[in-house]
């Protein structure tokens, strides 16, 4: 025990075990391209065990040398990123000479189309520690970079208290000594996690002395429960465990990026209109929120009142948006055990739509 609550790198050691232990891979730093900002050994390893047809006809036109080819598609897929931005290439792929490659397959509504399944479960989430990333820095390294199939989409910076040093330090660290100039930070990742025991901030944008960290709490109370600020205590030891557990846990994290996480597009024409926007990830309340109603409302179907509470300035509008989004496709579950009378009652089975036009 002692050695698990004393050091930074026994803490970047406990998280690493908890998902390695559930689902997750452990990534090579070594095999961090810093030009390309992308994990090409974990990439080509995901095209070849999910698109091995479309990526035998890539090499095809690519004169028939595979090296050539992953050569070729990995400036390809990095210049698309740095135009259209990591969050829309994972979502609809890159076309390659006329080869519509996947970078993700993410969780269908239902359990009606095994292959698709299979798709998702091939996906590889990656957790790597202490990843030197920086062209301008070589010496820099993030305390932990979590990829999604060679895609880098996270970072996390992780401090113990009990060397003195907090979430405080973890966000002076991306404040001024990361550039933000970097690509891993300026064209790859989507959000940045300050963390310690006791609290997680997070960031979407590295700015130096002007990034702007949110609270990512559960409250005191815990989620959804009276209380204030910060986090209840856990039998782990560490408060922010949540953080490792549930957000980052394979299902919620794919799920998080698929549902989630939204790019607002400036308004515009020309060069402006090309620019990428901003990245909008949810708080810890906003996400809980909408999991539970949809969580509830797939067994119960229509007809039930609810009544979220958010503060004022405590983004409303996003979650009425992001709920609504995921209610418009919201299906039963397939075990029909699951469903309540009231459903039943309805008519409602395993595997149907929750709502339908008739149900508004």
């Amino acid at each position: 025990m002692a050695e698990k609550i004393h050091g930074e790198g026994a803490f970047e050691t406990a998280i690493e075990a908890h998902l390695l232990a559930n689902g997750w891979v452990q990534g090579a730093a070594s095999h961090f391209r810093r030009d390309l900002g992308l994990d090409t050994a974990v990439l080509f390893e995901f095209i070849g065990a999910t698109q091995p047809k479309q990526w035998e006809r890539l090499v095809g036109l690519h004169g028939g040398d595979p090296s050539q080819a992953q050569h070729k598609f990995s400036k390809r897929l990095a210049a698309e990123i740095d135009s259209r931005g990591t969050l829309d290439v994972l979502r609809r792929g890159v076309e390659d000479m006329g080869v519509k490659i996947r970078l993700a397959f993410f969780k269908p509504a239902h359990t009606l189309t095994a292959d698709l399944f299979a798709l998702y479960d091939a996906n590889r989430l990656v957790v790597t520690r202490q990843v030197h990333h920086s062209e301008s820095n070589p010496q820099d390294s993030v305390d932990l970079l979590l990829s999604v199939n060679g895609l880098p989409v996270s970072t996390a910076e992780l401090k113990n208290q009990v060397t003195g040093q907090t979430v405080e330090h973890a966000k002076e660290q991306y404040r001024t000594d990361r550039n933000p100039k970097d690509v891993i930070f300026d064209r790859r990742t989507l959000v940045h996690f300050a963390v310690d025991q006791d609290l997680v901030f997070l960031t979407t944008r590295l700015e130096g002395d002007k990034t702007f960290f949110l609270p990512f709490n559960e409250g005191s109370g815990g989620p959804g429960r009276p209380g204030g600020k910060g986090n209840p205590p856990t039998d782990s030891g560490y408060r922010t465990a949540y953080l490792w557990e549930r957000v980052w846990q394979r299902d919620n994290w794919l799920d998080l990026l698929a549902r989630f996480v939204h790019e607002e597009r400036p308004s515009g024409k020309g060069k402006k209109a090309s620019k990428r926007g901003k990245i909008i990830f949810p708080r810890y309340h906003q996400w809980d929120l909408v999991l539970r109603l949809s969580e509830h409302a797939a067994t119960y179907g229509p007809g039930r009142t609810y009544l979220p509470q958010h503060s004022a300035g405590s983004g409303k509008s996003n979650s009425i948006a992001w709920l609504a989004h995921r209610l418009s496709t919201l299906h039963t579950p397939a075990d029909a055990a699951l469903l309540t009378e009231h459903a039943t009652g309805l008519g409602l089975g395993p595997t149907r739509r929750s709502f339908t036009r008739s149900s508004w």
